[in-house]
């Protein structure tokens, strides 16, 4: 178990209502986390993705949350203004039955991470870009039971050992190490 602790809690508020639906944010998002920064812009890169419905002309932007590596065991359906949505259209995970919020070259998943950087930045580049502030950026201080996090690094082995299982994954970075020596 373990200590509670006051730490500062970053979120961003979507307000649907406000969204136009540019993707200045998916667009600005696979900028900053280009390698290098700001060398192309690939959309699939994204962790914010915007949902659109023409029919009613809603645009909903959506970050890229935890990684699960089950498909959800009952699928919920939401009616918003009389349209019936699957729930894995509002969904934030990356998970095998569908392809957002996964790196497309790897398919390791992919994560909000309020566009870390040293030196942070004020707020994260999607609330930046957001000209109708449709996101906002808010900090509050919270009292949490601290655990241990996944670093991006295990995040992505999880993932490749869900795929490839163990015993392929420790062949791969043996053949990797042997390779390095010589």
């Amino acid at each position: 178990m373990g200590e509670k602790k006051t730490k500062i809690v970053k979120t961003i508020k979507v307000d649907v209502d406000k969204c136009n639906g540019c993707r200045a944010c998916e667009l600005i998002c696979a900028a900053f986390h280009a390698e290098p920064k700001y060398s192309s812009i690939n959309p699939a890169r994204s962790r914010i993705q915007v949902i659109f419905d023409p029919i009613n002309d809603i645009y909903v932007p959506v970050l890229a949350g935890e990684y699960t590596p089950a498909e959800c065991a009952g699928r919920n359906k939401y009616t918003i203004d009389g349209k019936e949505y699957d729930e894995c259209a509002f969904c934030r995970a990356s998970c095998p039955s569908r392809n957002l919020f996964k790196e497309p070259d790897s398919g390791l998943p992919l994560k909000c991470d309020m566009c870390e950087s040293d030196p942070p930045l004020e707020e994260p580049k999607c609330v930046e870009v957001c000209l109708v502030d449709a996101l906002t950026y808010e900090e509050r201080e919270e009292e949490v039971e601290e655990e241990v996090q996944l670093n991006e690094m295990e995040i992505g082995l999880e993932s490749l050992v869900d795929k490839y299982g163990l015993d392929k994954i420790m062949e791969a970075v043996a053949r990797l190490a042997a390779s390095e020596k010589e």
